[in-house]
């Protein structure tokens, strides 16, 4: 069990990381919120997730997994809502030049 933990957030660091390499790169508001809007529920779902195996079968491994769910929908919606916000105040995309 504890190795199946470590993998499972090792996994999540993987994403965190990804995720935070991806608003430091990526050119725009939205690739950056749809990075981390997408890495950011992956890794610390999975981070939780791991967290709820290694504590094992006990009431406080029911509420790590309730803040899990709570992660799993509340941060697509909340990512939603900037990007919709960003759009609807007309924030330009980035978009590449065409050069001859």
């Amino acid at each position: 069990m504890n190795i199946l933990a470590a993998l499972l957030i090792l996994g999540g660091a993987f994403f965190l990381t990804v995720g935070s390499l991806g608003v430091i790169r990526l050119p725009d508001f939205y690739s950056r919120s749809h990075a981390m809007g997408k890495s950011d529920t992956l890794g610390l779902f999975l981070s939780l997730l791991g967290l709820a195996v290694h504590n094992g079968m006990r009431v406080d491994s029911l509420k790590i997994l309730l803040v899990a769910v709570f992660v799993a929908l509340a941060n697509p919606v909340a990512s939603h809502a900037l990007a919709r916000a960003a759009f609807r105040k007309r924030l330009a995309p980035w978009m590449k030049r065409n050069r001859p």
